[in-house]
C-alpha cells in the first residue's frame, strides 16, 4: 500500500489576503485557484518544487473563525524546510516576517520559529545534511 499526505488545510480569514502572504511574502507558488460554489474557492499554495502544499480554507462560522491562527494551540504547526537557512531567513526578515526567536543550531539543523500573518507558528529549518 502506498500513501502520502498531499495537503494540509489552513484556516484563513480571506482568500486573497492569504494568497498575498504565502505567494508574495514567503515566495510560494499558487498551484490552484478554482471557484467552487457559494463563494468558496479551492486554493493550493506550496513552496516551489514541493510535493505537498497548503489548502487555504476560508473560515465559515464562529468555531472556524476562532481557530484562525491557533490551529495547533500555540505550538509550532508547520515545518518549512530549506536548503539555505541564511538566505531564506534574511529574505523573510526583509519581507517583514516576524521571527519569535533568533536562529539556533540543533543536532538536526539550523532552525528559527516564525509566525504567519495569522500567528500560526512555523519552523524554518535547514536540516543537517542527510537528515529528513
Amino acid at each position: 500500500m502506498s500513501q502520502r499526505l498531499s495537503l494540509t488545510a489552513l484556516i484563513v480569514d480571506e482568500y486573497d489576503t492569504a494568497i498575498a502572504f504565502f505567494v508574495g511574502k514567503l515566495g510560494f507558488e499558487l498551484r490552484d485557484d478554482t471557484a467552487l460554489t457559494d463563494g468558496k474557492r479551492w486554493i493550493v499554495v506550496a513552496p516551489h518544487g514541493a510535493a505537498s502544499g497548503l489548502l487555504l480554507a476560508r473560515a465559515v462560522g464562529d468555531r472556524q473563525r476562532n481557530a484562525i491562527g491557533d490551529q495547533s494551540g500555540g505550538r509550532v504547526f508547520l515545518f518549512l524546510e530549506t536548503d539555505d537557512f541564511a538566505r531564506d531567513h534574511l529574505a523573510y526578515t526583509q519581507q517583514g516576517i516576524r521571527f519569535v526567536e533568533t536562529p539556533r543550531h540543533e543536532p538536526y539543523g539550523i532552525v528559527a520559529v516564525f509566525e504567519d500573518l495569522y500567528g500560526n507558528r512555523w519552523d524554518l529549518i535547514e536540516p543537517v545534511t542527510g537528515e529528513r
